[in-house]
């Protein structure tokens, strides 16, 4: 439904290398351990199927300013999508990161799991600030809370594992790089057959 006849879209993507001794694979990630989050400036590129049918379904005009916004309905839509990687490359040498996950296509829900050992998973406190958009979403598809925690980022665009004694210098180092950081959970021991994310209130 987006492409029409004699569109295409042209995409670039990087490859990159690093060495085994280096790889942060989560394996290292323990019950106690914080959650940081890095804040997302948007969508950031995931969910616009849903997200499409939404403001189609709304009626709502790209050029409106709704309530809370302090942009267009699509200068939120277009908000171009936040890049971790030097921040997170330099925390990595100040404090232990134990692993790494980055918010995509299946949201909060899905991508931080495959990060950690089985017996692993969070919980998450839900008190960071959720951008305007995704309540928007939610509220005028509408769109069910668990979809939208399965499909969006809901504000989050990164989550990184860290040593619970570390993680207020972890968020100092972050927001000091321009991030906005906060802990917004822990590792927990979760019994099989659990869901492995919980969030307490978003």
């Amino acid at each position: 439904g987006f492409y029409q006849k004699g569109e295409y879209d042209l995409a670039g993507f990087m490859v990159g290398v690093v060495e085994k001794s280096a790889i942060v694979d989560g394996r290292r990630a323990a019950e106690g351990d914080a959650v940081i989050g890095l804040a997302s400036s948007g969508l950031h590129s995931n969910g616009y199927s849903l997200a499409r049918r939404v403001v189609e379904h709304s009626g709502a005009s790209l050029q409106e300013v709704p309530t809370g916004f302090s942009c267009t309905l699509g200068e939120a839509l277009l908000s171009p999508t936040r890049i971790y990687v030097k921040p997170v490359r330099a925390a990595m040498k100040e404090v232990d990161v134990r692993a790494i996950a980055h918010i995509t296509g299946g949201g909060l829900l899905d991508n931080i799991p495959r990060t950690l050992p089985d017996e692993l998973g969070v919980r998450l406190d839900g008190r960071w600030d959720v951008p305007p958009i995704f309540r928007w979403l939610a509220q005028s598809g509408p769109v069910e809370p668990q979809e939208c925690r399965r499909t969006f980022n809901m504000g989050i665009g990164m989550t990184i594992v860290v040593p619970a004694a570390q993680a207020e210098r972890a968020v100092q180092f972050f927001n000091a790089q321009g991030e906005k950081a906060s802990v917004i959970g822990e590792v927990v021991r979760v019994p099989s057959g659990q869901e492995r994310v919980h969030i307490e209130a978003l």
